[in-house]
């Protein structure tokens, strides 16, 4: 039997990169539920398309054993966290994050994902691959300039263009 997972996507989410892991997962008969980092289940993507997921955030939280792992779907997730930090949506993302890695789950990502799972501790001394404007703000990982990166629990895709290379690993490890 697959394993479930819960995807996590930014208000704006890139669409790109959100969409090549529903269709992968989708086409494999892996279970998913979507989840907004927002306040409500309406969501865009980079380019403007509305979305409406299955869920928020907040509704993740302390949920996080029903899940085998989580996928951050980036977007413009660093100029939007930065200005909103303190909004319980991305508090509560963060909350998750922690739980899904403190719990050895499998994290799986893109772009800014490895920053956010480096400034958490749950990527320590893993190598991840990240967008190379992000590479600086690595400090416990290892950030490598590979397009992508598997270690232990940790898979990362250095941006959207990178998932479909990542895609064949993250699959075996969910079937």
């Amino acid at each position: 039997m697959s394993k479930k997972v819960a995807i996590l996507a930014v208000n704006p989410v890139n669409g790109m990169g959100l969409f090549q892991y529903l269709e992968a997962f989708f086409e494999n008969g892996i279970e998913y539920k979507t989840f907004a980092v927002a306040d409500s289940k309406e969501i865009k993507t980079n380019s403007g398309v509305t979305l409406i997921l299955d869920d928020v955030i907040a509704h993740l939280k302390g949920k996080e054993d029903e899940y085998d792992a989580v996928v951050f779907g980036c977007g413009d997730a660093v100029p939007v966290f930065r200005d909103n930090a303190d909004k319980a949506y991305n508090q509560d993302m963060m909350a998750v994050l922690k739980a899904f890695g403190d719990k050895g789950k499998l994290l799986i990502g893109h772009c800014a994902a490895a920053m956010f799972f480096d400034q958490l501790g749950i990527a320590d001394g893993k190598r991840v691959a990240q967008h190379p404007l992000a590479k600086p703000a690595i400090q416990k990982a290892k950030a490598t300039d590979e397009k992508v990166e598997v270690d232990g629990n940790i898979y990362t895709a250095q941006d959207e263009n990178a998932i479909w290379m990542m895609m064949p690993e993250v699959l075996k490890a969910l079937k």
